[in-house]
């Protein structure tokens, strides 16, 4: 398998695996065995690459409960580097609690065990499961599963003194707590749960924040300002008001993920030379799909920004590039 990276938002690369043809293939049979005996496992608050689940399923779930429920505050979970820190042991002994085919946890046991090629190189893979094979979401969802969910889920249950409602899309995590001292009981339990199974939480990204329909109120209260944001899939999701004052949740696109938007000068720079009809094609489906992700209710005054900057952005270059441009 050989290993590429793509840019983060925190300015890190993103190792990516890509197999060879014959993996893949196998891999993709693999991933719709295995995914059917799990999808009747699986909880209702994970989203991440299931079927019929989508992000704006994730993104709903997190809205809904928020306003619904009797949340106060938020925690915002991010997993240092979880693909890369799957421990293979444990994710075997997950996957033998339900499947009993040999041939199939053999094969497992060789994907992850395979390594990856990089400059020339073949580095064995001790622990992770590298991102850009057919299998790996699904092998990384089955581990959350066991060590996350069904943890989380119990916890919930047992030990937590008011609502709490759970959102979590492949390692993207969202909770959010009626009471503070549960969302704080709940941080420490999470933090040494994960150390027993290899993971650790970033604690850069990971934070609590006051958030809710009396946010806003108790923080003027005690003179602390406007209630904090939390990004989450794409969004940054904001403590807001409607015209008629009721709490809503207002999703705005997050600005800091670099290298998604259409008018990204990195991306545009490298057709400069290509003939206007190719690049307008590509800057119409390119903007056609952005829409569709971040055109929810909200965010449309968003894209329209969005929009326009292109429109100027792409005029700008077509004049540069003729010689009558006046």
């Amino acid at each position: 398998m050989e290993r590429t990276y793509i840019p983060k938002a925190d300015g890190r690369q993103r190792p990516i695996g890509k197999p060879v043809l014959e993996d893949k293939i196998v891999q993709r049979s693999a991933a719709a065995v295995v995914g059917a005996v799990y999808e009747v496992d699986f909880l209702g608050f994970s989203y991440g690459f299931r079927p019929g689940r989508k992000q704006h399923d994730a993104l709903d779930a997190v809205t809904v409960g928020i306003t619904r429920r009797k949340v106060n505050w938020v925690l915002d979970a991010d997993i240092r580097g979880f693909f890369d820190a799957i421990d293979h042991g444990w994710l075997v002994k997950f996957l033998e609690h339900r499947i009993a085919d040999e041939r199939v946890l053999r094969h497992v046991k060789k994907w992850l065990a395979a390594g990856v090629m990089e400059d020339g190189e073949w580095v064995q893979a001790e622990k992770g499961s590298p991102q850009g094979g057919s299998i790996s979401p699904l092998l990384a969802n089955i581990y959350l599963h066991y060590v996350f969910d069904l943890w989380a889920h119990q916890w919930r249950q047992r030990h937590a003194q008011g609502d709490v409602i759970i959102v979590r899309y492949a390692d993207d995590i969202v909770m959010g707590f009626q009471y503070a001292a549960d969302g704080e009981r709940f941080r420490e339990a999470l933090v040494e749960r994960f150390r027993q199974f290899g993971l650790e939480l970033n604690t850069d990204k990971t934070r609590m924040i006051e958030f809710g329909r009396f946010a806003a109120t108790n923080r003027q209260r005690h003179g602390q300002g406007k209630p904090e944001s939390f990004d989450f899939l794409g969004f940054t999701h904001i403590c807001a008001r409607t015209r008629e004052g009721w709490f809503h949740v207002l999703r705005r696109t997050t600005r800091s993920t670099p290298g998604v938007r259409p008018q990204d000068p990195r991306r545009a720079r490298r057709r400069t030379h290509d003939p206007i009809r190719d690049v307008g094609a590509w800057l119409r489906a390119s903007w056609r799909g952005y829409e569709q992700y971040h055109a929810v209710p909200g965010n449309l005054a968003t894209l329209w920004a969005l929009r326009d900057d292109l429109i100027r952005r792409w005029r700008l270059r077509l004049r540069r590039r003729s010689q009558r441009a006046t």
